[in-house]
């Protein structure tokens, strides 16, 4: 079963693709961590994103491209992956689908968890993450057990500079520009699944089940 995952930033994309990975027994690709893995091993594709990171410029669609494909060749991939934060525009898309045809393979479903705005924003203004281990908690959902301090070391709890509301909301802007379009792409070649993001986690994650769980592939 190959997937992809869109969804605003806030709109539970990670959660999910965890949850998905475990159900169906395979791999959820990350570009971001793609990206790390692939600078971390000072690979040829490595030092180049290297390049754009450091700079603060986008990894240009051709690179993005490159890696990806690369990544969906490994054996963990061979029963299926779930692709989050790519593709992000129409032309990252041509491009996974000519990967899929070069491949023999077919992308199965694109699950959009969409929510609106004011919910996003709420969603991630009540983000903190612990600044000695990473760990992120919600002041809502998954709260610390004691008010700004980590459960597993004792941390401070802080709040990303990209986790503020007027910082959410220029996030947002940015993403249904480019996302949009993509959103219409694979409404129209029959893939999409809309989902109510702003639901609960639990209630995200049955409606997305029940509509997986009997997808037979699609032929290539």
């Amino acid at each position: 079963m190959n997937i992809v995952l869109l969804g605003a930033p806030g709109s539970g994309k990670g959660t999910q693709a965890a949850r998905l990975s475990h159900r169906y027994g395979i791999p959820h690709i990350s570009t971001g961590d793609i990206f790390r893995h692939e600078i971390a091993q000072k690979t040829e594709l490595g030092l180049k994103v290297e390049e754009y990171v450091k700079s603060g410029r986008l990894v240009p669609d051709e690179l993005t491209v490159s890696i990806v494909s690369g990544r969906l060749t490994k054996p963990d991939c061979g029963q299926g992956f779930i692709l989050d934060g790519f593709p992000r525009t129409v032309a990252q898309a041509e491009s996974l689908d000519a990967y899929f045809t070069s491949a023999k393979r077919q992308l199965d479903k694109v699950v959009y968890l969409q929510m609106t705005e004011s919910q996003a924003v709420e969603r991630l203004s009540s983000r903190r993450q612990c600044e000695a281990c990473g760990q992120i908690y919600n002041l809502k959902s998954q709260p610390p057990k004691e008010a700004d301090k980590c459960d597993t070391d004792g941390g401070t709890l802080f709040q990303r500079e990209d986790d503020k509301p007027e910082t959410i909301r220029k996030r947002l802007v940015v993403y249904n520009e480019l996302t949009e379009p993509l959103i219409s792409y694979y409404r129209g070649a029959g893939l999409l699944l809309t989902v109510n993001g702003g639901q609960g986690v639990d209630s995200v994650s049955n409606e997305v089940y029940a509509a997986l769980d009997g997808l037979e592939p699609r032929p290539a």
